[in-house]
């Protein structure tokens, strides 16, 4: 039921975002904790709530991360899966334990428009408005909900003053941004690539997460071919290797998602097809 993490211990070259995304973010977050005598005093209201939305693999949890390297000073409990429906008393201990952040990651799975299944009761999100509502204005606790699928957040949690207010989506990483990712993700190996280029050309649209598991396939392929101690040299033959294998993956996993015979799959072959032969013989 609770499990206690070791905090992250992230610094700020790890996070690689626009910078005016991560400004917002350290404003919300950190300026209001950093003020909150000053702000309760002008009778200022220090509750916030920050919802990070965007696809899978753009950094969300690495950026919650960040802010609980942060925040040294304060208690973090995190939500997640099953654990979502334990708002209540998460947010019971964040008053206690205050300043708090509580961390909501995957709300969708909980908090999912109410008008897409009008038929259907959702007690939990009923549950997680009312305790975000029940926290005192002047309580320094932070809610941060992260989802890969904003578009199915119930309006009256995310786009109501006091439950959420501010989102903001974290992208995909443009262009400086994967060259910053390859030199974060290339740390520890003895990178000789000279056309570093081309590869931030390939990888435009791929996600922060890709650029991480591209180099550690990278390191793999030049570990297997040169056998030895010490740093891994990886070279462009190498990452482009590399991003060969993933993007001929990548078509491949799309094709079988759309229901495609792979390249010279025989019909037989094809997703479903021994499930409609059992069905009609």
């Amino acid at each position: 039921m609770l499990v206690f993490y070791p905090r992250p211990n992230m610094s700020a070259e790890e996070l690689v975002l626009p910078q005016r995304v991560i400004d917002s973010i350290e404003r919300h977050v950190l300026g209001i904790a950093g003020t909150r005598e000053r702000l309760r005093s002008s009778r200022q209201h220090i509750k916030r709530g920050l919802l990070l939305h965007g696809p899978p693999g753009t950094g969300k949890t690495h950026t919650v991360r960040y802010l609980m390297s942060r925040t040294p000073d304060h208690t973090v409990i995190l939500l997640t899966g099953g654990g979502l429906h334990m708002i209540r008393p998460a947010v019971g201990l964040a008053r206690v334990l205050q300043p708090c952040i509580v961390v909501c990651e995957d709300v969708d799975l909980v908090a999912q428009d109410r008008g897409a299944y009008p038929a259907q009761n959702n007690p939990a999100l009923f549950e997680m408005l009312n305790v975000i509502d029940g926290i005192e204005e002047d309580a320094d606790v932070a809610f941060i909900l992260t989802t890969n699928r904003a578009d199915l957040l119930e309006p009256a949690l995310a786009a109501r003053p006091g439950r959420v207010d501010l989102a903001l989506e974290i992208p995909l990483p443009d262009a400086e941004s994967r060259r910053r990712l390859l030199g974060l993700y290339g740390r520890g190996l003895s990178l000789d690539m000279q056309d570093l280029d081309s590869v931030i050309e390939r990888t435009d649209g791929v996600t922060a997460s890709c650029i991480k598991e591209l180099m550690r396939k990278s390191a793999l392929i030049a570990a297997l071919d040169s056998l030895g101690e010490g740093a891994i040299s990886v070279d462009d033959a190498d990452v482009t290797r590399a991003l060969d294998e993933m993007l001929d993956e990548e078509n491949a996993l799309t094709q079988v998602l759309l229901g495609r015979p792979r390249p010279g799959a025989r019909e037989d072959d094809r997703p479903g097809t021994a499930w409609l032969r059992h069905q009609n013989p």
